[in-house]
């Protein structure tokens, strides 16, 4: 069976460095590719020097076109290329490469498999408690206007079977950052997919700026409505 993960980037140099050595580690075989977003920093052609090693490949994007669309970029080669499984996580090492295995495990019975903060209490490590707040409470929104039965409706750490991505209209998808996942989890359930969650501990991020924005937390805002609308299906 054949996996892929799928990683966006932009100025992740000294992360993804690090990050694809404990991928290949933490589940030899699997293939890795990176959706770069015309870093400054030289993140892409880092990553162009380790796929010398075989398994590993780069998108380059003239610039930055936001997450939602790197991954519809991601998962659009995904399905092209025949891969099974399909994961997504962030580049800065909030997510740990040791969970991929879970990941699979359950994968094998589930549709979408998704790492969750808060499905054993808060596993969240270096968060102000104002951001915890924040995304508790956006979590909580997003649950009660959608109906998605998830603790973390906005989590970036999942795997997907290929059938779901062949199943939802990615050139439909237009949202960004937390509202790229809420809807991504919404059109998943709505089609009738089998929907897990899995306990991940989440550290946050190790080097670089956060991507974090009021438009982002705006965006997550208003999907959730035109979702339960079905303004976007």
């Amino acid at each position: 069976m054949r996996t892929l993960i799928v990683i966006p980037t932009y100025n992740e140099k000294q992360n993804i460095q690090k990050l694809i050595p404990r991928i290949k580690k933490a589940m030899p075989g699997v293939h890795v590719l990176v959706v770069d977003d015309g870093s400054p920093d030289g993140t892409a052609k880092a990553v162009k020097a380790m796929a010398k090693s075989g398994g590993i490949k780069v998108i380059e994007r003239p610039g930055k076109m936001g997450l939602g669309t790197a991954y519809v970029d991601g998962f659009k080669y995904a399905v092209a290329h025949g891969y099974d499984y399909i994961f997504e996580m962030d580049a800065d090492l909030s997510h740990n490469p040791k969970y991929l295995p879970d990941f699979m495990k359950e994968a094998k019975s589930n549709d979408l498999v998704i790492g969750s903060r808060y499905i054993n209490g808060v596993s969240v490590v270096n968060w102000p408690i104002r951001r915890l707040i924040l995304s508790k409470f956006a979590n909580f929104y997003a649950r009660f206007i959608t109906g998605l039965p998830l603790t973390d409706c906005t989590s970036g750490f999942k795997c997907y079977r290929r059938k779901v991505l062949e199943a939802i209209n990615l050139d439909d998808i237009h949202s960004d950052g937390y509202a790229f996942q809420i809807e991504m989890h919404y059109k998943a359930l709505k089609r009738g997919f089998k929907l897990k969650e899995i306990p991940i501990i989440f550290v946050d991020r190790h080097a670089g700026s956060s991507k974090m924005s009021k438009r982002v937390m705006t965006e997550a805002a208003i999907i959730v409505w035109k979702l339960k609308l079905g303004i976007t299906k």
